[in-house]
């Protein structure tokens, strides 16, 4: 499940044109079903190397940081297990990080 804003959402089915509601989102080139895994995991480092970012980015990183940073923000972890699709909220849970700041937060300066 991804949570659009309208805009986002006209464009995209703007985009799709007569494309039937179960067909991809996004097909591969030959226009004969979904992108493979693998050429999404290409798209997305060569995003990366376009936008100056170094490392090792996939897609589960870009997951990753979408559950890391809703939450850092104060997204309400439901709604975040909602969009990640996770059956239990504790597996959700593993996105929250303990800061020094947070009042919860024990933190030992050693």
């Amino acid at each position: 499940m991804v949570l659009l804003s309208s805009d986002t959402w006209k464009e995209l089915t703007a985009l799709r044109g007569g494309a039937g509601p179960d067909s991809p989102v996004f097909t591969s080139r030959k226009g004969r079903g979904h992108l493979h895994p693998a050429q999404v995991h290409r798209i997305v480092q060569a995003a990366a190397k376009r936008a100056g970012v170094d490392g090792a980015v996939s897609p589960h990183w870009l997951r990753h940081a979408h559950a890391s940073h809703a939450l850092d923000r104060g997204a309400p972890i439901h709604l975040v297990q909602a969009t990640l699709g996770h059956a239990s909220v504790a597996t959700t849970g593993r996105y929250l990080h303990a800061r020094p700041e947070d009042s919860s937060a024990r933190y030992l300066g050693i």
